[in-house]
């Protein structure tokens, strides 16, 4: 079985005056204000959190999660 990619995110901008479902989007990915960082699983349903949310969000690809 194969690694999953893991995917470091920084919310860049503010979630002030964004529609509920973009919130939404941010607190399932884990980011809970301007600055924040998290690191998730390459999954399809976060993929499509960060689609919902990606002029918000900087995504960087994690060569190695630390654990």
């Amino acid at each position: 079985m194969s690694t999953p990619r893991h995917l470091r995110l920084t919310l860049v901008r503010s979630l002030a005056k964004k529609t509920a479902r973009q919130r939404s989007c941010a607190r399932g990915l884990g980011l809970r204000r301007r600055g924040h960082s998290v690191v998730v699983d390459a999954t399809p349903e976060n993929l499509g959190m960060i689609r919902k949310i990606e002029s918000l969000l900087a995504v960087e690809e994690e060569s190695h999660a630390a654990q």
